[in-house]
């Protein structure tokens, strides 16, 4: 695959896992914090050259927002100029705060009509946002080891040209991409965070993804 110039922006476990994943991949990537300091030992460790979000969303041609859902729309907001016409992955999740309901579900500050991403997507409309990467844990984003095959990873958006790139990505990954259609997609994607969790909460089970099958062809 073409060497791809990406700027994350985050500095939690998502955007260290997607970076130092990535970079090894052979692409030039960049992880921004608002305070970069913070990422020092992990450049130091994965030689991921790091900046203020400003920084990596500048230099990044795809960028990546790996923050928690309940600052993603300010962060998208200080980057607003960066990320002008360029693909912006959303990983992330309208979690609300407060413990899981039952001890199983997460919950959401969003509705089941409404999604985080098309939130994202009003407030940015000059950007390409594509979701991905919100339905599993971080030690399973880059080339996931699984009995079954590779597994399915849920995608959509409004761009499909910036879709077919994500996919690509994913693709080299470990992963297979399932598009399914405009950013109101979002509304079924982002609740399978919610059911990916509850056998976390529920057994201690983290280590397990979704994956999509058909009828064999005859």
């Amino acid at each position: 695959m073409t060497t791809k110039k990406i700027g994350v922006v985050g500095s939690g476990g998502v955007a260290q896992a997607l970076a130092g994943g990535l970079a090894k991949k052979g692409h030039d990537v960049r992880i921004g914090s608002r305070d970069p300091k913070k990422l020092a030992d992990y450049s130091a460790k994965s030689g991921v050259k790091t900046g203020t979000f400003q920084e990596v969303a500048a230099f990044g041609d795809i960028v990546i927002l790996a923050v928690k859902g309940h600052v993603a729309l300010e962060a998208a907001a200080s980057i607003s100029k960066e990320i002008r016409g360029k693909i912006v992955i959303d990983t992330g999740n309208p979690i609300a705060d407060g413990p899981p309901i039952d001890g199983s579900i997460v919950p959401f500050f969003t509705g089941p009509n409404d999604s985080l991403m098309e939130r994202l997507q009003k407030a940015q409309p000059d950007a390409r946002f594509v979701k991905a990467w919100n339905s599993v844990g971080a030690p399973l984003m880059i080339d996931p080891q699984l009995e079954g095959g590779r597994p399915t990873m849920f995608i959509c958006g409004n761009d499909d040209a910036a879709k077919k790139e994500v996919s690509a990505i994913l693709a080299e990954v470990g992963w297979d991409a399932e598009d399914i259609g405009k950013a109101s997609g979002a509304r079924a994607i982002e609740p399978l965070c919610q059911l990916w969790c509850a056998p976390g909460f529920l057994r201690g089970d983290w280590a397990h993804a979704y994956r999509v099958v058909r009828p064999a062809k005859k």
